[in-house]
């Protein structure tokens, strides 16, 4: 996709996206003139420390290394999702909103100064090796994401597919942390998934992405050749992805004209978007499934439609990734991924740090995980020879020394109205709004 040099992009994400929402950024009036000078003689400084490090230091070094080190320095002091893009990571970014990229398929974000996995991508590597939304990566490989920025860390998890990774993950209420061994593959995102369940239009979005928008509007034409009563929207374990889907979604079911996301940035600028005319779903009521995988662009329509009273959220509070991240593409081809604003639902609440909080509390119980004996990582012995066995032969779970079972308390696993609390309730309340609407007072 080509970009102009100065045409900015929205991310909420908290994976590397591109929101194709256009603009033009002027490449000036970002400083204050006063503080030219001072600017100056800071980076006089700079140069000093660079010359000396070329000069002294006990091995060779190159200027563009030590000039993008000293670039990442500085962004890791700003926040979490800060960045710098080398051309290749910057190239990566874009394909990225296009459902389809190289990885293990987690989406991970900063919680509690912890490199945080917000939520598995279903059917991936990661997903099928049963890490969870919550799970804190410790290491991958044998290097600690103590320090590392979310870039790098999302780099040191990309390879060639049919590669391994290790990454080493601390569950809580699970004293020692577990190994799991990934597999490389092409990932590849449905972002829609719909069925009906009992008369009811079910829709679960895995991401927000170009096409979503789109694809969701065909599934709701379907509902209504269906005649169905409600309709639950599921965005549980969902990171988001582009702000332009994330409008395009709740303008289907909010009136034209209302008031669906703003930002607000360092200066108080707002920038507002508001839903524009489609086929929305006006008359029937819906359900927002949500929890503490359901992050930015998610919160975003969650946020929407609860607050003009569109929608009754329910599950667990949100991850609560309200910051916006614009990409800056710089000459070289590499690029800028700055946080510039923060997001806030039509009635002026700030999702940073505190997410959205459910209508309805309905929270699941604790996975049932089996304990996996010996070290973790460690491969199961042939009870034969005594060696261990070619842990390829293993099911992902034992190869990774922890035994994640499926269960009605695991949202990540493919919902179940038999097994699934939340989406009960979801269903019960939609049943309920049904009878109450046929009452007669006589």
């Amino acid at each position: 996709m080509e970009q102009h040099p100065r045409r900015k992009s929205w991310v909420v994400g908290p994976m590397i996206a591109l929101a194709l929402l256009g603009g033009v950024l002027l490449g000036k009036g970002w400083e204050p003139s006063g503080h030219a000078s001072e600017t100056y003689e800071e980076l006089k400084t700079f140069s000093e420390v660079l010359n000396q490090v070329q000069k002294h230091y006990v091995d060779e070094t190159k200027p563009k290394d030590l000039i993008q080190g000293a670039i990442r320095g500085m962004l890791s002091t700003l926040d979490p999702h800060s960045a710098y893009m080398t051309p290749d990571m910057y190239k990566e970014m874009q394909v990225e909103t296009r459902g389809e990229f190289g990885g293990v398929g987690i989406q991970i974000g900063v919680k509690d100064s912890r490199l945080a996995v917000i939520a598995p991508i279903e059917g991936t590597p990661a997903y099928r090796a049963g890490i969870k939304a919550g799970d804190y990566i410790v290491k991958v490989n044998d290097d600690t994401t103590k320090d590392l920025t979310l870039m790098d860390a999302v780099q040191k998890m990309r390879g060639p597919k049919g590669s391994k990774v290790n990454l080493t993950i601390q569950r809580d209420g699970t004293p020692d942390p577990m190994v799991f061994t990934l597999v490389r593959d092409t990932i590849k995102i449905e972002s829609v998934k719909s069925k009906n369940i009992d008369n009811l239009g079910y829709v679960r979005l895995t991401q927000f992405q170009e096409a979503t928008g789109r694809d969701l509007a065909k599934a709701i034409r379907q509902f209504r050749e269906q005649k169905v009563q409600g309709m639950i929207l599921d965005l549980r374990n969902n990171p988001g992805g582009l702000l332009t889907a994330a409008v395009d979604v709740s303008e289907q079911f909010l009136p034209n004209g209302k008031l669906v996301v703003y930002t607000k940035s360092r200066e108080g600028k707002k920038d507002e978007w508001f839903a524009k005319s489609k086929d929305q779903l006006e008359d029937l009521p819906v359900i927002i499934l949500v929890n503490e995988g359901s992050a930015s662009a998610s919160e975003i329509v969650a946020g929407a439609l609860q607050d003009w009273g569109r929608a009754v959220v329910v599950g667990t509070t949100s991850f609560g990734k309200g910051s916006v991240q614009t990409i800056l593409p710089l000459g070289d081809g590499s690029g800028l991924r700055l946080t510039t604003a923060k997001y806030y639902t039509p009635k002026g609440r700030s999702i940073q740090s505190t997410g959205i909080t459910p209508d309805i509390v309905v929270k699941l119980a604790p996975p049932v995980t089996a304990k996996a004996e010996g070290k973790p990582g460690e491969k199961e012995a042939d009870p034969k020879t005594g060696k261990p066995k070619d842990a390829a032969k293993l099911p992902d779970e034992a190869r990774n020394g922890s035994a994640p079972q499926a269960s009605a308390a695991d949202p990540s696993s493919e919902p179940s109205l038999e097994s699934d609390a939340q989406l009960q309730k979801a269903v019960e309340l939609l049943k309920s709004w049904k009878i109450f609407k046929e009452l007669k007072v006589s």
